[in-house]
């Protein structure tokens, strides 16, 4: 098969790197990596839904008007997108560990900085701030992650990695519901921010460097030190790659077709997940089912997207991305109209609501493997960050979509139903992305 332009060719050095690691079976040191990367992503997913869990105790104890916290939550998006977009791509100049550490040190001082929060001002400013560690934190993790896995594994790897985001938004509401009587809602903050710090501590100590980025850049000795393996794969002498700068590395070589259609299933995919995570409770409410229900729908959509990642990460290894990815979005559209037409049926609609989670849950923790294995690994925390910072776009609009639908009096059926066509646009661009690869002449994930 001919070499792909969208990727150039593996400097000296990474493709033994490439080698050692899909060759050999993941070891005590790939296994440390999983675990602190997904320790990483669960702080980010209990700071994050943080603020969603206090918000009625801030609004009652402040006398805020209802809606007032509106631009606080944007702020948080608005910072993750940024901190994705300008924080994370340092990392292909300056190591995964680096900014994977101090972007999670950040946002562990902002988020216990937030306990202090004196006033709405004060909060809307942490919380943007706070979304710059977190967007930073997010993609290296991943990028980390991708970079100590097998490309045989890869998809599973880092499906089941993110699987700690949601994790932590789960544990956020438990501890949320118990800290809030003990010690207000600030205790929440301080729980969170603490718990950050030490992490921040352990990953300090224990967190590796990405052996493919170590090889780029010619620090074998470093590379051998962490795997004694590699010292006699790797050349003694070779040169050190040099990334290219910018982002607008990401259009060049043949990639702009690429990363635009991966950019549009992240816009897609996140402002269908955004959308359903906002307003889904309230929609199954308005449509004859008890709040009761309701909230058990949420849960099970979360619980749909952690058992999405855990089957169709596996089975995106074993079939290709573009093969199981489609369908996983199609599967989404097909299970979000069928809680728009499940009515009053419980059943019905909590099972259309666990398949829409492993859909579209699910299939955005798979994205973020696919989105790994596109780019090399000198552009790879860009390729990652932009891609979130697309995506985000989308999770700030998909809230308001919903809230202008709602506002204009839609019938709560077609409303429900109308939320399937993100699904289906992400299906069109992930089929479109599978046709570019394969007519660029390349395998489905990146070895290098």
């Amino acid at each position: 098969m001919p070499a792909s332009p969208l990727l150039s060719a593996s400097p000296p050095g990474s493709a033994s790197v490439a080698q050692l690691i899909d060759e050999r079976p993941i070891g005590r040191l790939q296994m440390r990596v999983f675990l602190l990367c997904g320790l990483a992503v669960f702080a980010e997913g209990y700071d994050t839904q943080a603020i969603a869990y206090v918000a009625p105790v801030v609004a009652g104890e402040w006398r805020l008007a209802p809606g007032a916290l509106g631009p606080t939550f944007a702020a948080g998006a608005a910072g993750l997108a940024l901190g994705a977009l300008l924080v994370a791509p340092l990392a292909d100049r300056y190591g995964r560990r680096p900014i994977l550490l101090l972007s999670t040190l950040a946002f562990g001082l902002l988020t216990l900085a937030t306990a202090f929060a004196s006033g709405l001002t004060s909060l809307l400013a942490l919380r943007l701030l706070t979304g710059f560690g977190l967007g930073g934190a997010m993609a290296n993790a991943i990028g980390l992650t991708a970079e100590y896995s097998p490309a045989r594994r890869r998809g599973a790897a880092v499906a089941i990695m993110f699987c700690g985001f949601g994790l932590g938004a789960a544990t956020a509401g438990a501890l949320a519901a118990w800290l809030i009587g003990v010690g207000g809602w600030r205790s929440v903050f301080a729980t969170g921010g603490a718990g950050t710090l030490l992490l921040a501590g352990a990953l300090a100590l224990w967190l590796p460097e990405s052996l493919r980025f170590l090889a780029l850049r010619g620090r074998h000795a470093e590379a051998a030190r962490l795997a004694p393996e590699f010292a006699s794969t790797a050349p003694a002498t070779a040169a050190a790659e040099r990334p290219e700068p910018g982002l607008g590395a990401l259009f060049r070589h043949g990639r702009t077709s690429m990363t635009l259609l991966v950019w549009g299933v992240f816009f897609a995919s996140l402002l269908d997940l955004y959308l359903l995570n906002n307003w889904l409770p309230t929609t199954i409410n308005a449509a004859g089912l008890s709040v009761r229900l309701a909230i058990v729908a949420a849960t099970l959509l979360q619980l749909g997207g952690i058992f999405g990642a855990l089957t169709l990460g596996p089975l995106m290894d074993r079939f290709g991305p573009f093969t199981v990815l489609p369908l996983a979005c199609l599967v989404a559209a097909v299970c979000i109209v069928g809680i728009g037409l499940a009515g009053t049926s419980a059943p019905l609609t909590l099972a259309s609501v666990f398949g829409a989670g492993v859909g579209v849950i699910g299939g955005q923790n798979c994205n973020h493997a696919l989105v790994a294995g596109l780019y090399p690994t000198t552009m790879r925390a860009r390729g990652i960050g932009a891609a979130q910072a697309v995506g985000r776009l989308g999770s700030i609009l998909g809230p308001l979509v919903g809230g202008a639908m709602l506002s204009l009096h839609m019938d709560i059926r077609l409303l429900i139903v109308s939320s399937a066509a993100p699904m289906l646009i992400a299906a069109a661009c992930m089929a479109g992305l599978g046709v570019v690869i394969r007519n660029a002449g390349r395998s489905e994930t990146a070895r290098d």
